[in-house]
């Protein structure tokens, strides 16, 4: 029995649910989402709850239950507010900028790295913050990793990109005898 498949999701007043095939669309204030589900889990909506059942009774139907669960009610916070992720870039000469719709990275590199700004992300960059805003937590969570990786934070110094309260566990340098 999933825990979280098992709980009921309050719909918010300004939010719309609807199912249309195996479809599930979110319409808020601030845009709509919409997302394929399989046929294995249930998902009922009333007037303002949403309940999820396991139309079979294994394991992989299971645990697609709380996964379902908590995709909804990602979606339902999404369309409300906004889900938003920052980056601090640090790093002597590590510069970050948005021009357009494409990030451009001075990364140490010998060239600039431009990353291009998916659509229903808006990003900002202020000299080494970089902030990440967007309806859908997947595309904002996958985008930021994505960022991150180009220059990961190195033990030594710190240097690279970070998230937000990351604490970056620091190594030791060469002693001298």
């Amino acid at each position: 029995m999933s825990r979280i498949g098992k709980q009921e999701i309050q719909i918010p007043k300004g939010v719309e649910v609807t199912k249309s095939g195996n479809v599930l669309s979110v319409k808020g204030p601030k845009g709509t989402l919409s997302k394929i589900f399989r046929d294995d889990i249930k998902i009922n909506i009333n007037a303002n709850l949403v309940t999820l059942n396991a139309e079979r009774n294994d394991k992989f139907s299971k645990s697609l239950w709380g996964t379902y669960a908590s995709h909804i009610k990602n979606m339902i916070e999404g369309v409300e507010t906004p889900y938003q992720k920052k980056l601090i870039l640090e790093g002597v000469g590590f510069k970050s900028e948005v021009k357009g719709k494409e990030f451009v990275f001075a990364l140490g590199f010998s060239h600039p790295v431009v990353v291009k700004i998916p659509e229903g992300i808006t990003a900002t960059a202020e000299k080494n913050n970089i902030t990440i805003s967007g309806i859908d937590k997947e595309l904002v969570g996958s985008f930021t990793a994505g960022l991150r990786a180009l220059k990961k934070p190195e033990p030594y110094k710190g240097k690279g990109m970070r998230y937000e309260g990351e604490i970056i566990r620091r190594k030791q340098g060469k002693k001298t005898v």
